[in-house]
């Protein structure tokens, strides 16, 4: 009977023992619970990312059974933004008693798995790191760390130490799950804050824009916006009016008339207009309307058939048709006949042209721009120009300004152009600060044009490296432009061989005067300042019969008087018809 009663008690026992291990995993369970609700409060509070890293470290504790712990958050370069640690003695930026080696964290980052080692003594991790106690004693420390996630992006590290026995226990493969839980959680705290912090930056740079714009009205009352494009320059309020307006334009298809004086560069922002358009990539044709005579002009905008006309050996497509879905520029649309004004008023209305000799109807899409510098609207009224044509191709007007409304941009395209002459000459020309002085006071009525050949004219005669005033022809009474200066005398007869004679005043811009404000500064000559015959009060006949008359009748010195030759002196006489007096 006790022997059955032993038996009894031995079944018994077992079971009273045996699930103990059960009652702790419960107890266990609960403990890792209740941590990561405290550690969901602590994400879940409103202070900043740091301080809720830190908060995170050290409620770690209270659930896991450890010695030191940290986590560590990466930037985007994978670089640690932010430490927390806790257990430590030394801040993590010192790099003492570091808790985790940079090794441990790249493998975890690499491999983006969790790193258990039982013995951090045994590990090639952290042999640099791993500091033995005092004491001597070899006492194991086992490390955990674990990727911090979020939607598939690690975003930094959570790690801890601890004693351990140097071998494997389920003890850590729980702690593995509780941290990893613990991880997820800080990661998708992360991942909020940053596109939280994302969203703020955004709103602040919004509520500043409208600041900034009224900053840019401040400065820039006219609301220009700086555009800059390749092959012009300047800085002008002119020009840089123009170039907005340019810039804008460009965007669409409308057609484009660019109007302003000779030499103000037209195709130059022709160009541009292509340029920066969507049709930048397409062809971009020119035509000079006004060198070509009126049925050469029709073949070569519309093309022409094999045989149409003689010399016409093969079939040729024309500027339209080469131009198809990018830009056509007719330069001097002002100079085409009557007659060719209403074939071309059709291609623009039609968007469809006959080679010359042909019968079938070619469609075009073409982007048109037209350059003049002749007064349209007077022709229009004349009946030199056809109204309906006039208001097909002014659609987008721009109005070039010249270079005499350019204030300060006639020095940078001065030094430009000399630039361009050393390069194609292997030259090292510079302007003296002097002689950009001079010619900005000039009125260069030709503009752009006659300023890059007043350069290239003064850089080839230049003696020095320097340029000077006095290498300028206009201080050497060489200036042939005068003849455009005075270039209202020519419609009472007059040619440009007997304005040579007339070369007394010359306009010129005071530094700082308004513009417009031209004046008149007379040209002396070295063999008779005094001459009468330079007077602006007296007529081309005058002026001849005073020279011939201060020169006793005599050819040669009127000629050296007037600044002419003897040859040229006699045509005057003869076209004017004055008897030579002969003593």
């Amino acid at each position: 009977m006790a022997h059955v009663l032993r038996n009894r008690v031995d079944e018994v026992g077992p079971r009273n023992i045996l699930p103990e291990p059960r009652i702790n995993s419960i107890h266990e369970t609960d403990i890792s619970l209740r941590g990561i609700y405290e550690i969901s409060k602590v994400l879940t509070a409103p202070t900043r990312l740091e301080i809720t890293i830190a908060n995170v470290v050290n409620t770690l504790s209270s659930f896991v059974q450890m010695r030191h712990g940290a986590i560590v958050v990466l930037d985007a370069e994978a670089e640690p933004e932010i430490t927390a640690t806790t257990g430590s003695s030394h801040p993590p930026q010192s790099g003492i008693g570091r808790i985790i080696p940079q090794a441990a964290i790249d493998r975890i980052v690499a491999t983006g798995a969790p790193l258990v080692i039982h013995d951090v003594g045994k590990s090639e991790l952290f042999q640099t790191d791993f500091q033995p106690s005092s004491s001597g004693d070899t006492i194991p420390i086992a490390f955990i760390g674990i990727p911090v996630k979020a939607e598939h992006k690690i975003l930094g590290t959570l790690s801890i130490d601890r004693v351990g026995d140097g071998e494997s226990s389920s003890l850590c493969d729980e702690d593995v799950r509780s941290l990893t839980m613990v991880a997820d959680l800080v990661g998708r705290t992360i991942r909020l804050h940053r596109i939280l912090s994302m969203d703020r930056q955004r709103f602040i740079e919004e509520q500043r824009r409208p600041e900034k714009w009224l900053d840019e009205k401040r400065t820039d009352p006219a609301g220009h916006r700086h555009v800059k494009i390749d092959g012009i320059i300047g800085e002008s309020p002119a020009l840089k009016q123009v170039l907005e307006t340019v810039s804008v334009v460009a965007r669409t298809n409308s057609t484009v008339l660019l109007r302003g004086e000779s030499g103000t560069g037209k195709e130059f922002f022709a160009q541009a207009i292509h340029k920066l358009s969507p049709r930048g990539k397409k062809a971009f044709v020119k035509l000079n309307c006004a060198a070509l005579s009126e049925s050469v002009l029709e073949s070569e905008l519309f093309g022409h058939e094999k045989g149409a006309f003689t010399g016409a050996i093969s079939q040729r497509a024309g500027r339209f048709e080469l131009a198809n879905g990018g830009t056509l520029l007719l330069d001097e649309i002002g100079e085409i006949s009557p007659a060719f004004q209403a074939k071309l008023l059709r291609v623009l209305q039609e968007g469809e042209l006959e080679r010359v000799g042909g019968t079938r109807t070619l469609q075009v899409d073409v982007r048109l721009i037209c350059a003049t510098n002749k007064d349209l609207e007077t022709a229009v009224v004349n009946g030199e120009f056809r109204a309906d044509l006039y208001y097909r191709i002014n659609v987008v007007p721009i109005i070039l300004p010249p270079l005499r409304e350019r204030a300060g941009d006639i020095p940078r395209l001065a030094n430009a152009f000399l630039d361009r002459f050393n390069k194609e000459n292997h030259r090292e020309l510079a302007f003296a600060p002097s002689a950009l002085d001079l010619i900005s006071q000039c009125y260069f009525p030709g503009n752009v044009r006659e300023l890059e050949n007043c350069v290239q004219r003064t850089a080839t005669l230049a003696r020095s490296r320097t340029i000077t005033p006095s290498d300028f022809a206009c201080k050497n009474s060489q200036c042939l432009s005068s003849l455009l200066w005075k270039g209202a005398d020519r419609s009472h007869g007059g040619n440009a061989i007997d304005e040579l004679s007339q070369r007394d005043t010359m306009p010129v811009r005071r530094i700082g005067a308004p513009e417009g404000d031209i004046t008149p500064v007379k040209v002396v000559y070295p063999n008779d300042p005094a001459s009468p015959a330079m007077g602006s009060h007296l007529t081309e006949r005058d002026r001849l019969t005073d020279a011939m008359e201060k020169a006793g009748w005599v050819q040669a010195k009127a000629a050296r008087i007037l600044g002419l030759t003897p040859r040229q002196i006699g045509y005057a006489l003869r076209r004017h018809g004055i008897e030579v007096k002969k003593f």
